[in-house]
């Protein structure tokens, strides 16, 4: 398993990106082979992970919530950022 890359900017980082390195980060501690510092210091990055998918998801969530449905079906999709 690769290691996370902690010098990566979590804010560019896609989802699949962050989810993934999360991901990472949760095995390695549930291995329970991490010295107490690193298993500190890879917390700290899962928990600022985490928060940054969060925000992705609830992005996602409010483009979906602005779908305009017309007669026949959606008709189009208004950007979350116009809210």
């Amino acid at each position: 398993m690769p290691e996370p890359k902690a010098s990566t900017d979590i804010a560019a980082m896609s989802f699949e990106d962050a989810l993934r390195e999360l991901e990472q980060i949760v095995h390695k501690l549930e291995a329970g082979d991490v010295p107490l510092e690193d298993s500190i210091r890879i917390y700290e990055r899962g928990a600022a992970l985490k928060a940054h998918c969060e925000k992705k998801l609830k992005e996602a969530e409010l483009k979906v919530e602005k779908i305009v449905l017309g007669p026949d079906g959606p008709k189009g999709v208004e950007r979350a950022d116009d809210l």
